[in-house]
């Protein structure tokens, strides 16, 4: 199955149509948002591999879906993991973190240890608005992931790289490809450069939304917030690889 993409424009402006035309709250987005990732991770790497789960999440609303990820994923029977270095002074923020606390879900400061005994890692750290510089303290963080082959969940895109054109040519994330992508609402264009399981998190679209924006609208299976994407050919695939040649070679 493949999906159309979106561009960072439109799913701005979507975001804003989903809490105006659709009258949701931003923390019921991110409730959803987190719930469908925790789903993805369930999905691609169940208790049985290994509960421990390395969440590392940044300042804005991408680490807040990690934040709610981390719960459900508590439920779930993991054991997770926070690293949050650069926390937001938004209430909501501080209402997520203490949902995790009263879990006695633990928080870190050492990224790189904690990488070495984790079974799975949730890169919520930047997602589809990111641009320009990886800012301290996340360079060492990218670069870890880049190095691990501990698999590593990402939030709606890999941390570092660009909406439109995928990994850096060079520095932090140039050669970040995590093993899972969850697309939240609909696929970003960098999903072009993207190799590993693909899922898409949107079961809370309206079809007005949906409409407007001209989304593909997958079947969800069952009670599931989540639905794999795949390449219907092959040639599909060799075309992401070559694109990823051209870029380094450039």
């Amino acid at each position: 199955m493949t999906s159309k993409t979106i561009s960072a424009k439109n799913a701005a402006a979507l975001d804003q149509d989903l809490m105006s035309i659709g009258a949701f709250s931003i923390d019921q987005l991110m409730e959803l948002a987190g719930i469908s990732v925790s789903q993805a991770v369930y999905r691609v790497h169940p208790p049985s591999k290994g509960r421990k789960v390395l969440v590392a999440c940044g300042p804005g609303n991408n680490g807040g879906d990690g934040l709610v990820a981390a719960r459900h994923l508590w439920h779930y029977g993991y054991q997770p993991t926070i690293y949050y270095p650069k926390r937001s002074k938004n209430e909501l923020y501080g209402r997520l973190a203490s949902q995790l606390k009263n879990l006695d879900v633990q928080f870190t400061e050492d990224f790189e240890s904690d990488l070495k005994s984790t079974h799975h890692v949730v890169d919520a750290i930047f997602g589809f608005s990111f641009s320009g510089e990886v800012r301290e303290p996340f360079p060492s963080v990218i670069a870890a992931l880049e190095k691990t082959s501990i698999p590593v969940t990402s939030i709606d895109a890999p941390s570092s790289w660009n909406i439109e054109d995928g990994p850096p040519k060079s520095g932090p994330g140039s050669q970040f490809h995590p093993a899972t992508l969850v697309s939240l609402t609909a696929p970003k264009p960098l999903a072009k450069f993207f190799e590993g399981r693909h899922f898409l998190g949107g079961r809370f679209v309206p079809p007005s939304v949906s409409e407007k924006y001209n989304l593909d609208v997958p079947q969800y299976q069952g009670v599931d917030q989540v639905v794999e994407l795949s390449e219907t050919s092959q040639d599909s695939k060799a075309e992401r690889i070559l694109k990823l040649a051209e870029r380094q070679d450039m």
